[in-house]
């Protein structure tokens, strides 16, 4: 094996490293999900493993990890070398959630540890992770709208460094337990953590003792020249040009009668792509703010190479303009307990400007959010602790050019995130979810029809307090394309004991009683292409499946069901087909 050493670095070597890179970070993701207290992480899993060079530069993260953490990794790296330097020594840990950096809300929380080699600082190995609680408001998720600083969101952690040389800072880890509401789970979370960024120094060392230094350097260097030309090759194949789009939200929260504008200017040339999101609106008083590359580089690698493994090759050849002041680069001490609330509709945006000249790749909108957001947590009367229950429920993604949209499915910004089971949630905590279902008609209309949302529908048995915060895309539903139509929308809904009918909510920490109903609706997708091109009788398995109503399939589909037997009247949908096509081949 001498040809595998330095500049002559062999194919099957290569090969070897290239793979084990990423099962590194995928065996760090195992751990993580045996060994975290809370269900947002190993139930849902909300977090991502990676390792990065001091220079900030992506080595691997595990398959599914949350694509919108990883973006802004190397932006914490960079920082702390910047803060400690040389100061980084064996069995440092360091913990970091600061805004300043790259912003998100408090609760994702970053522990990370330096990787020596023959004492070298060669590496880092890192866990960013949902914590259900740090203080402030942040109990389950951000509060969004409702926190209006980083100081009501909860603890502000910048670089410290819990083990300095293996030794734990004991007043550190005092201000933490003393500071949380559920200091057992956060706390075993970064326990967690630890491990498994301390398993992958163990994986490290047999690669490093095996192929050596020099050879394991130059396989990484090349594995991200060989990531970026990939990725060069498939933009290649998109028309030199510049392309551009527009979406928008509701509101902010605060402001409830402006819309924000989200706009994308993408330009092509001979391979590279440049997104330039400057005409974004600028950051807000409200919690809505983020700053992070993510939406650009989630688009990027969904566009290039969406099923190959991730490094910082995936993204060299994509430049990110995004202005100071900007929504998606806010300036700290700008709130950002709701960052993630754009992210999606941002990526859904880009995406969006290339349909006219990659139409048959380009879907209509999804639901745009990061899911439905179930967040309830109180005291249990029966044994005195306290608990919350949490999960991310899916929405509908747009038809495609060749099929209908998935439903139920989470953003596209969040890897294998999933919602967390039923039993799970029963089991443990003092609710009954009374349905989880797809949601009729949700769907947007068309030749390929938009995948279906959710409606999550939970009763309370004991008092305690829900974050129902309202969906900021309720007036600006996912678009269709190519002729679709939009997809529905999605809400909070509140129902108090005694009350007949629900009421749409938009609240944090809001107090109920027992015997509350809480349902989380998601929107659905977007429809691509003409509703009256779709197969009559697919309209209809869609209404015998329960996804179209009788009167959907007949005001958007121009099909005629039978509402007793779901019997198809071809003769009566031709004919009102015919008449809706007429005024079209009139104008």
């Amino acid at each position: 094996m001498a040809e595998t050493t330095g500049d002559t670095l062999g194919p099957v070597t290569l090969e070897v490293i290239r793979n084990a890179l990423p099962a590194i970070a995928n065996e760090m993701a195992a751990d993580v999900s045996r060994t975290s207290y809370n269900m947002m992480i190993y139930e849902v899993r909300d977090f991502c493993t990676a390792l990065l060079t001091p220079d900030g530069a992506l080595v691997a993260q595990n398959v599914g990890g949350v694509s919108h953490f990883v973006a802004d990794l190397g932006a914490l790296v960079v920082d702390g070398m910047a803060q400690h330097g040389n100061d980084f020594k064996p069995g440092d840990v360091i913990i970091t959630n600061h805004q300043k950096v790259a912003g998100q809300h408090l609760n994702n929380i970053v522990i990370y540890m330096p990787y020596f080699y023959e004492g070298e600082l060669v590496m880092f190995s890192m866990v960013r992770a949902h914590w259900i609680d740090v203080g402030g408001i942040s109990t389950g998720f951000g509060a969004e709208s409702h926190c209006l600083d980083p100081w009501q969101e909860g603890l502000q952690l910048d670089q410290l460094k819990i083990y300095e040389e293996g030794k734990l800072n004991e007043l550190l880890l005092k201000i933490i337990r003393d500071n949380i509401r559920f200091p057992d789970s956060s706390l075993g979370d970064m326990r967690s953590q630890i491990a498994a960024c301390k398993l992958a120094f163990r994986r490290l060392d047999e690669l490093f003792d095996k192929f050596g230094r020099d050879t394991l350097m130059a396989a990484i260097k090349r594995i991200f020249a060989e990531t970026e030309q990939r990725c060069r090759n498939v933009v290649a194949q998109i028309p030199d040009g510049v392309y551009e789009a527009e979406s928008f939200l509701d509101n902010d929260g605060i402001i409830k009668e402006e819309r924000l504008r989200l706009h994308a200017k993408v330009t092509v040339d001979h391979g590279k792509m440049t997104i330039d999101l400057s005409g974004c609106t600028g950051e807000r008083k409200a919690g809505i703010n983020s700053r992070t590359f993510a939406g650009a580089r989630v688009a990027y690698k969904a566009l290039t190479l969406p099923l190959d493994s991730v490094n910082e090759g995936s993204f060299s050849a994509c430049e990110v303009i995004i202005p100071e002041g900007n929504i998606m680069m806010a300036r700290y001490p700008a709130p950002m307990s709701g960052w993630s609330t754009i992210v999606p509709s941002v990526v859904d945006t880009i995406v969006k400007a290339l349909a006219p000249a990659i139409r048959d790749r380009i879907p209509a909108g999804h639901h745009g959010l990061l899911g439905g957001a179930v967040v309830f947590f109180g005291v249990n009367p029966r044994n005195g602790k306290r608990f919350v229950v949490q999960s991310i429920e899916g929405g509908g993604w747009g038809g495609r050019p060749h099929e209908d949209g998935e439903s139920g499915s989470v953003s596209i910004c969040q890897g294998d995130v999933r919602n967390a089971t039923i039993e799970s949630i029963e089991l443990k905590m003092p609710v009954l979810v009374e349905e989880r279902s797809l949601r009729e008609d949700s769907g947007g209309a068309g030749k390929h029809r938009g995948g279906l949302g959710i409606d999550m529908r939970v009763r309370n048995f004991v008092e305690g307090r829900w974050n129902l915060h309202r969906p900021r895309r309720i007036d600006c539903p996912p678009w269709g394309i190519h002729g679709g139509r939009a997809g529905g929308t999605g809400d909070m809904l509140l129902k108090l004991p005694g009350e007949e009918s629900f009421t749409s909510m938009d609240a944090s920490q809001h107090l109920v009683p027992a015997e509350s109903v809480v349902i989380v609706r998601t929107g659905g997708g977007g429809g691509w292409g003409d509703p009256l091109e779709r197969e009559p009788k697919r309209v209809r398995d869609d209404v015998v499946e329960g996804f179209v109503s009788v009167e959907q399939a007949r005001r958007d589909y121009a099909v005629v069901v039978d509402p007793r037997d779901h019997a198809l009247d071809l003769a009566a949908t031709e004919q009102l087909r015919h008449e809706r096509r007429m005024p079209a081949a009139a104008e």
